[in-house]
């Protein structure tokens, strides 16, 4: 029988949304269900979860529900055990930077969500301290993994949009303001001292979603809104929301491709999914979701004419699309990037979605309040 390859894994945040729900019981637990990640030479990567936190009740909560026992709120002692290869960081963004100096000066690999720091010059510099220390490195970047970006890219790559034109992205939903109905977020998300705004939540996301389906951004023109100014906390407290909570964006792409995306906390859906991307070619057009992916080619494409007098009749414009196929089992997209990042560690297998990959999200974060702050297109 093949030998089980266990690997010490803190992670750090646990108690918060995205720690727990994605990383801990979606991808790193659901990882041990199947019996770890299997290697090409056989046996089978095993992850050892070390949950990190502020609450010991939390934590210890965490641990009993899933039968876990390494547990502890003392971060440098967890990264002082030998056994511990890799520290994964799911904090608020402005813990970030301090934790992952100490897991590169402990000498553990780093996998974090992001955004990778506050600032991109602190970013750039988590990525000179990594690979000065030969550190392998990581930041989630879960968007690429999803059903639905995954089929955009499978047209891409098939030449079925011919010349790309133009993207056109929708995200968001309505965050409700925690007085008649309890918040969806977290309230840190929305006050500027504690590294909120939408900005630096999801341009980080955009930039790699673009570059790597698209190409790389060049220029990016922003308008940034703070709709809802008076929101209450966890506590029942109300307190000052002055971190932006609606970005409305013009991406310039290398190959003179346009791309437009609206992220906002302050909308009501009415699309089929939390987040749309249109993307329209010379030879055809897609609209791809979190899992699913429609497409038009211009062979069948409709022939409206403008006539506001007269109502539509006949088939509306949303069914003269076709849905795509999945021809392919579709898995949790962190789970599958931990997978990638397990094999990087352990087999030495190619990860390019590195600390510098990183750094350009936060760039482009920057780039987008800068332009926002000083009203004007800004390069990069």
């Amino acid at each position: 029988m093949a030998a089980r390859r266990s690997i010490g894994i803190i992670v750090n945040g646990v108690t918060g949304r995205m720690g727990y729900r994605q990383h801990l019981v979606r991808s790193l637990l659901a990882i041990r269900e199947q019996g770890g990640v299997p290697l090409a030479g056989g046996g089978h990567i095993w992850p050892e979860p070390i949950l990190v936190g502020r609450d010991p009740d939390k934590l210890a909560a965490i641990a009993a529900r899933h039968g876990l026992t390494e547990w502890t709120t003392d971060l440098d002692a967890a990264l002082a055990r030998p056994d511990v290869e890799i520290y994964f960081d799911a904090q608020v963004t402005a813990q970030r930077e301090k934790a992952i100096r100490q897991a590169i000066a402990a000498g553990k690999h780093v996998y974090t969500e992001k955004p990778l720091a506050e600032s991109s010059a602190a970013s750039l510099e988590l990525a000179e301290l990594a690979a000065a220390a030969s550190i392998k490195n990581g930041v989630v970047q879960d968007k690429l993994f999803l059903p639905g970006l995954r089929k955009l890219k499978r047209l891409i790559d098939g030449g079925f949009f011919g010349q790309i034109l133009s993207v056109r992205g929708e995200f968001g939903y309505w965050v409700f303001e925690g007085d008649w109905q309890v918040a969806q977020r977290p309230s840190w998300n929305y006050r500027l001292a504690d590294g909120g705004g939408i900005v630096m939540d999801m341009f980080p996301h955009w930039n790699y979603v673009l570059e790597e389906l698209f190409g790389n951004v060049r220029a990016v023109q922003c308008t940034t809104a703070t709709h809802i100014t008076k929101r209450v906390d966890e506590r029942g407290e109300e307190y000052a929301a002055d971190a932006d909570d609606a970005a409305y964006a013009i991406f310039e792409l290398e190959g003179g491709i346009v791309a437009q995306l609206n992220s906002s906390w302050t909308v009501r859906v009415n699309r089929d999914e939390l987040v749309e991307f249109q993307v329209d070619g010379t030879h055809g057009s897609a609209v791809a979701g979190l899992r699913g992916c429609k497409i038009q080619h211009r062979a069948t494409t409709p022939k409206p004419v403008w006539n506001p007098d007269l109502p539509l009749t006949g088939k509306s414009f949303r069914d003269e699309w076709t849905e795509v196929p999945d021809n392919e089992e579709f898995d949790n997209g962190f789970k599958v990037q931990w997978e990638a990042f397990l094999r990087h560690v352990v087999a030495g297998e190619t990860f390019h979605w590195d600390f510098t990959s990183g750094a350009r999200g936060v760039a482009l974060a920057e780039a987008g309040l800068q332009s926002a702050r000083e009203g004007r297109r800004i390069t990069l």
